[in-house]
């Protein structure tokens, strides 16, 4: 008989810290919520003004100009917040993970199934939009895709733990009389630390699209002032594929009922127009600047094309996704909206879309089309 040695069995971990119990829980699973909510909210808008049905196309409004700057803004801020606070959530109700038994029944395998997939989802999605704000993609998937499906996972799963844990979450919602008697300093301490944590995080990176900050954005993957004439390129002329040699007798072709062509001493001689519009990243970077050049419903008017018309804007640009983009009548007949020649005053830089450029009110960075050859009048 061969012999088998019995290992003992390793008694199961005990949590006696107060910091683990439902009213911690409940009180960061707030501010998560609450971040969570914004977060997703913005998204929301960031997709459908970068990707607007096309139904929607001429409805999208062109004011506040500083629209996308602003919900932009919150969904990336909104974001890194949410990294401290997930951590600290998880941390809270990480000894569930040793309740014994695993599965009880049915119901609560399901449970603990939806509460896996709404970490899962949560980690993915914050851990994407991190690194999609320094412009790092080191997987095999298209971030925007699952960036934007991973969203609405995130929500459902989340809405189905509140609905889960509602009566939890309910009774440990308001502080009580009791719940002040178990109050110590290990709670008050630990969520002042969590508050620490968001506040440090937000305080060293919101700089980025909020200029008053902009001194102690010392986290923020893009500084607003550091750049080609003071302002950020996320594309430059060279990753663009756009060369000198392709500039070479650039002109600007404007398709429509009367159709024409200019070349930029023409597009010059025109009247010119000054603006000050922010440029707004998806990534959460913005920063206004003056902007000089032609009214694109100047050059819409001249190609005889209809008021509501829309437009596609054709770039010199190879490849990506970006390199055509299509303007609604909101936006083309903006006296805001600018062919732009020059920026701060002097002739475009190349990385910043020279000879021309579109720059436009309250819409996204992605479609203020750099190097643009072309605008087609769309009926």
């Amino acid at each position: 008989m061969r012999f088998r040695p019995v290992l003992p069995r390793l008694p199961d971990p005990v949590f006696r810290g107060r910091l683990h119990d439902a009213r911690t829980a409940t009180v960061v699973g707030r501010a998560l919520g609450a971040a969570v909510a914004v977060c997703f909210v913005t998204g929301v808008i960031s997709h459908y003004l970068q990707q607007p049905p096309g139904w929607a196309v001429n409805l999208l409004p062109s004011r506040p100009v500083w629209g996308y700057r602003l919900t932009q803004g919150l969904h990336v801020a909104s974001g890194l917040a949410a990294i401290p606070l997930v951590l600290a959530k998880l941390w809270t109700v990480y000894p569930r993970l040793f309740v014994r038994p695993v599965v009880r029944s049915v119901l609560h395998a399901l449970e603990r199934l939806s509460i896996a997939v709404l970490v899962g989802a949560v980690l993915l999605e914050l851990f994407t939009g991190l690194l999609d704000t320094v412009e790092w993609y080191p997987w095999p998937f298209p971030f925007r895709q699952v960036h934007w499906a991973l969203a609405w996972v995130v929500t459902g799963s989340l809405l189905l733990h509140i609905a889960v844990k509602a009566p939890v979450i309910a009774a440990n919602w308001w502080r009580t009389v009791a719940m002040d008697a178990l109050e110590g300093p290990d709670r008050r301490s630990f969520l002042a630390a969590v508050s620490a944590a968001v506040g440090a995080v937000t305080l060293a990176t919101v700089g980025q699209s909020f200029g008053p900050l902009e001194d102690v954005a010392l986290l923020a993957p893009r500084h607003p002032d550091h750049g080609p004439q003071g302002l950020p390129v996320r594309q430059t002329a060279a990753e663009a594929g756009v060369t000198r040699e392709r500039l070479s007798g650039w002109r600007l072709q404007v398709a429509g009922p009367n159709a024409y062509e200019l070349t930029l001493p023409q597009l010059r001689a025109m009247k010119q127009h000054s603006v000050v519009l922010p440029i707004a990243c998806v990534e959460g970077w913005s920063k206004n600047a003056h902007w000089t050049g032609v009214r694109v419903r100047d050059l819409l008017d001249r190609a005889g094309a209809p008021h509501g018309a829309r437009i596609r804007v054709v770039s010199l640009e190879r490849g990506g996704n970006y390199g055509v983009s299509v303007m609604g009548a909101s936006y083309a007949r903006d006296p805001l909206t600018l062919l732009a020649l020059a920026l701060g005053g002097e002739p475009l830089a190349p990385d910043h879309g020279a000879p021309a450029r579109i720059i436009a009110p309250d819409r996204p960075g992605v479609l203020q089309t750099k190097w643009v050859t072309r605008l087609e009048v769309l009926q």
